[in-house]
């Protein structure tokens, strides 16, 4: 999930590479960013951002870095809508890795510890949308009742379903094709982010940085 954010996440929009930037590295940051309180060594902050340029991507408005704890608990899904932490995984951001998925069955895979907390394992760009799939026709024996798997590399903002459930549903994907969901509100509430989506589905959002 780097640099600074709004200003740098613009520079992120996948349409400056950052080596146009001069940039080859990712700085360190130093987390003193407002909406914070501090809670059982860990220095908890809401300080996301939805900038009107993208309005369908919530970002850090600081890096975050290695060992921090992200925590993202939607409050309501609806069932076509799948919650997706992307990072990018080139130095352009033009491709990005699928990091978690959440589905209102919650969330899709195998999770170590908690289904709403992620443990961040390096610095990088990461950034949280909503994409709306159709919803899965008939069941088969076996089969999820919502898309379970995943490409792991595709473009930003892009979530592509693959497995069992992907290929009995075909058709139906390609006539109902998926799409990013417009966030409709954003709120500070203390030291969490809370995020309303077009729908009307909620998701509240931290971040954890162990306290120095």
């Amino acid at each position: 999930m780097v640099s600074v954010f709004p200003r740098r996440f613009l520079a992120f929009a996948w349409l400056v590479p950052l080596a146009a930037i001069g940039q080859t590295s990712l700085p360190g940051v130093t987390v003193t960013a407002p909406y914070t309180r501090t809670h059982g060594g860990y220095v908890i902050s809401g300080d996301f951002r939805v900038d009107a340029r993208m309005p369908t991507v919530v970002f850090p408005a600081q890096a975050l870095v290695k060992d921090d704890i992200l925590s993202v608990r939607p409050v309501h899904l609806d069932d076509d809508e799948y919650l997706v932490l992307q990072e990018c995984a080139s130095a352009d951001c033009r491709t990005a890795h699928v990091v978690r998925v959440w589905t209102a069955d919650g969330a899709v895979g195998q999770v170590r510890q908690s289904d709403s907390r992620v443990w961040i394992q390096h610095e990088n760009k990461y950034f949280i949308w909503m994409q709306r799939m159709p919803v899965i026709q008939g069941g088969c024996m076996g089969c999820a009742s919502h898309f379970a798997e995943f490409r792991l590399f595709s473009p930003p903002m892009t979530l592509v379903p693959t497995g069992v459930e992907a290929a009995n549903n075909r058709a139906l994907l390609a006539s109902q094709p998926p799409r990013a969901v417009p966030v409709a509100e954003q709120v500070h509430e203390g030291a969490t982010f809370v995020v309303r989506f077009q729908g009307g589905s909620t998701v509240r959002i931290q971040r954890m940085h162990a306290a120095d």
